[in-house]
């Protein structure tokens, strides 16, 4: 792997592990056993480190939430649900201060609002999906609305999680709770088929929580 990649990754699992406003260039460093010297002549701030960070996230948002052509099944949106906890548990440190990170970098909160406008458009082409599969039954306004609740859910779960209780530490076990989160708003907008799948997939991550906390 090139050192530029190896900065990547490791600052990815140091901010992970310990928060990102703890995590200086000089940790990274240290991380890699290299030189601030060296990782200075691939990145000049940790500023840049994050951005290089977020081109790998948008990347796989882009690809895991890639709308399909046919109507959505249980499985497809199981794929989906999956997609989430993963990009939250392997960003989670973006998650988790978010409103920091992008108050301080202008030009970084103009990439992450265009790839939150891809996003949303995704999901609502989801829904939608979910509907014509007879699994939803909504107008197309409420659709937009719903579209709109779950990328908030999505996107601020992990933040919100983290002021509920002092010194909170994300575990997987935060994080199926906000994928069960997402099914239960999902579940009174279903069609009696949908709540069956919605059912269905609430115990299957209600099982993984129960085995991440063990």
């Amino acid at each position: 792997m090139k050192t530029r990649d190896r900065i990547i990754h490791a600052a990815l699992a140091l901010f992970n592990d310990r928060g990102e406003p703890n995590v200086t260039t000089n940790h990274i460093a240290a991380d890699l056993a290299i030189s601030p010297g060296n990782l200075y002549y691939h990145f000049r701030n940790k500023e840049q480190i994050i951005h290089s960070i977020f081109d790998l996230y948008a990347t796989d948002l882009q690809v895991s939430f890639q709308p399909r052509n046919e109507a959505e099944t249980t499985e497809s949106l199981l794929s989906y649900l999956d997609a989430v906890f993963l990009l939250m548990w392997r960003y989670r440190f973006f998650y988790a201060n978010l409103p920091d990170i992008l108050r301080r970098d202008p030009e970084l909160q103009l990439k992450y609002l265009e790839a939150q406008a891809q996003l949303r458009s995704n999901i609502a082409i989801l829904m939608q999906s979910l509907k014509e599969g007879g699994l939803v039954d909504i107008d197309d306004e409420d659709l937009k609305t719903l579209a709109e609740t779950l990328l908030m859910v999505a996107s601020s779960w992990i933040s919100y999680q983290t002021t509920q209780v002092a010194g909170a530490k994300i575990t997987p076990t935060v994080i199926y709770k906000g994928v069960i989160q997402i099914l239960n708003i999902v579940r009174p907008l279903a069609t009696p088929l949908g709540c069956e799948r919605v059912e269905a997939l609430k115990q299957y991550y209600e099982q993984q929580e129960q085995q991440a906390k063990r």
